[in-house]
């Protein structure tokens, strides 16, 4: 889905069913966690809090806040409120199990890596791949691949995701290798420094489209089909721009999409409101997906479609490390290509 990990979490309603086996398997290993840290000059006068968060940077504030809060965080062996400041030579001990977020099992699943350094990786997901277990799909997923790929990010939320796209939406997925990666990336995600483009073939005409460069409507989920998205007044902000517009034919064009907003299912709604829908989109899309003039063959390559034809080629971020920017692209995967082949078959696109 076109959305962030913080914005809400994916419900996968299969059934989970696993045997004896894999659920031994399953059992997550606890990580013990025993640091300390001595106050130098320079830092005395800081909050407990955000001098923890700068001398054991694996962790989160708000992690270190809460261990402050539960006792596990103590200043020279006693508990202190959060707000509370620290003196040269204080010690700060940290003693903590960390479980595993989760109980997900490592796979030996091919991954293409796009970009990857010390902090980022950058992975170019397949169609049909999932991006994390769920009910009823606890393996085969990216999340399973990662902690296979790279044991040492079980400690993270989904190992390390920082948005996701939906299991039939083809492109680029970000990830932090780091646990302060991760957090700075997931802020960058929510003042809108981030940004991501698509690319989708839809059923509308170039003129029609042109209209709508900039669809500001709100989005909530349905409140009769729960796992569906719908334009709502009750909804959050959501804001989609058509950047560039191609046509394929008449009545078909290639788009190139920016993210203003990251909700659930976005750009298939925000295009399914305004009429012209994602070709392939059985959930959004339905019969305004076949548009007149089409030939035999045009009809039979969209309706064939088996999947939303969307792709997430481009991302942009600010590297949480060296500060900066750094863009990542992947072209148009095969069956796209095709598609739009056919559609603009015969077709003078100048």
């Amino acid at each position: 889905m076109d959305d962030s990990i913080d914005d809400e979490a994916l419900a996968l309603d299969d059934d989970d069913e696993q045997d004896d086996d894999v659920s031994a398997a399953r059992l997550a290993v606890p990580e013990v966690i025993d640091v300390t840290h001595t106050v130098t000059e320079n830092e005395a006068g800081l909050r407990i809090d955000k001098l923890a968060s700068l001398a054991f940077t694996d962790f989160s504030r708000a992690q270190l806040q809460g261990w402050v809060s539960d006792g596990s965080l103590l200043c020279n062996g006693e508990e202190k409120k959060s707000k509370h400041r620290i003196k040269t030579g204080d010690v700060l001990h940290l003693s903590t199990t960390l479980q595993q977020h989760g109980e997900d099992l490592p796979e030996d699943i091919d991954i293409d890596v796009v970009y990857e350094d010390d902090a980022v990786l950058v992975i170019n997901k397949p169609v049909g791949m999932i991006v994390h277990p769920g009910a009823g799909n606890q393996t085969g997923t990216l999340v399973n691949a990662l902690l296979y790929h790279y044991p040492q990010q079980h400690h993270l939320p989904r190992a390390g995701l920082v948005h996701r796209i939906d299991k039939d939406t083809s492109g680029l997925l970000l990830i932090g290798k780091t646990k302060p990666a991760q957090m700075a990336l997931m802020a960058q995600l929510k003042d809108k420094s981030v940004y991501r483009h698509y690319q989708c073939v839809v059923a509308g005409d170039q003129a029609s489209l042109m209209r709508h460069r900039r669809i500001d409507a709100p989005i909530g989920r349905h409140r009769n089909q729960r796992t569906k998205m719908t334009v709502m007044t009750a909804g959050r902000d959501a804001v989609t721009h058509l950047l560039d517009i191609t046509p394929l034919n008449d009545n078909y064009c290639l788009l190139d999409v920016g993210l203003e907003t990251g909700r659930t299912h976005q750009i298939r709604v925000h295009l399914s409101h305004i009429s012209y829908p994602i070709v392939g989109d059985r959930v959004y899309g339905g019969r305004r997906q076949l548009r007149a003039g089409l030939t035999e063959t045009q009809r039979q390559a969209i309706g064939n479609f088996p999947r939303q034809a969307l792709h997430a080629y481009a991302l942009g971020f600010v590297h949480p490390t060296t500060g900066k920017d750094v863009e990542v692209t992947t072209p148009i995967p095969e069956d796209m290509q095709q598609l739009m082949a056919v559609l603009s078959d015969g077709y003078d696109m100048e």
